[in-house]
């Protein structure tokens, strides 16, 4: 389940929308046409291929690490890994993970999805588009193969473009849209989607991170998720299941003011395993007022 932090602002991978431009069809109208998932993807399995990950580069456990999906910034000393929005340029030098808005429209491109994709974006009994009412972002629709092919093939696009600026991983976030899609989605859509996501990563020798969601943990390996990126699993009590599914490849970030877990318990319960940061709700880059970053 996923938590959002309510703010006009960047949270959580959300960054000020970006409109895709110039998407061409791509590599994956047979391979990518969705990964099914076991113990999941109904009468609809595309694939039984778990996609390779010998190549990618893993993250390390424990390392330093900075959320920065706000707007990049000079990394402090002794952060090895940062997240950036993918249209961001990455930090020389660290393990850079590119977030990317897989599940939703990113805030504003709506109309950039209206007038080319329309038929991807979800759509209750009468038509009217299914929005995540915290972030007034459309739920993008993974309900059928063909769809998720044609998903993939623009997501797919922008998965390249975060290989081809220097990162070595990904984030897809939201993918748990189907708990805010009134029946529409199950975690099987999502799912299956997400492996077609995690094959287009490793082709482009990417990692990629499970955003969130421990009801598809028990399905990561089938997906082909390599490590993970979570929010506020202090705070929900899932920070041994995430460690414990991913060996202790996780980058949790917990936020400053929301619930009752200090950060200093948290750093004490989790900061000798998992890499945890405390940031502000708006993730807000360093030098501008509210800026908070904190590390075990």
């Amino acid at each position: 389940m996923a938590r959002r932090v309510q703010s006009l602002s960047p949270r959580r991978g959300r960054v000020a929308a970006r409109v895709a431009t110039g998407l061409a069809s791509a590599l994956l109208a047979g391979a990518l046409a969705g990964c099914s998932v076991a113990g999941g993807a109904s009468g609809e399995a595309e694939s039984e291929q778990r996609p390779e990950s010998t190549d990618v580069r893993l993250p390390t456990a424990g390392m330093r690490f900075d959320y920065q999906i706000g707007g990049g910034y000079t990394p402090p000393d002794g952060v090895r890994a940062v997240s950036r929005d993918r249209e961001d340029e990455t930090a020389p030098g660290l393990y850079n993970v590119c977030y990317v808005n897989a599940f939703q429209t990113q805030p504003g491109a709506l109309e950039w999805w209206q007038d080319t994709h329309p038929d991807l974006l979800l759509r209750d009994g009468d038509g009217e588009l299914i929005i995540d009412e915290g972030w007034d972002e459309v739920l993008l629709d993974t309900s059928t193969a063909a769809r998720r092919t044609q998903l993939a093939e623009i997501v797919g696009e922008w998965i390249d473009g975060c290989a081809e600026s220097g990162f070595q991983a990904v984030e897809p976030d939201n993918l748990d849209s189907f708990e805010r899609s009134k029946g529409k989605l199950t975690a099987e859509h999502n799912a299956a989607f997400a492996g077609a996501l995690a094959q287009r990563a490793h082709s482009d020798g990417l990692a990629i991170g499970q955003k969130n969601t421990t009801d598809l943990l028990d399905r990561r390996s089938a997906i082909g998720f390599d490590f993970a990126v979570t929010e506020e699993c202090a705070q929900f009590d899932e920070c041994d299941a995430y460690a414990d599914a991913y060996d202790d490849r996780v980058f949790a970030i917990e936020y400053e003011g929301e619930g009752d877990v200090g950060f200093d318990e948290s750093c004490a319960t989790w900061g000798d395993r998992i890499s945890l940061v405390l940031r502000d709700l708006d993730v807000l880059p360093a030098g501008e007022d509210g800026h908070v970053f904190r590390t075990c």
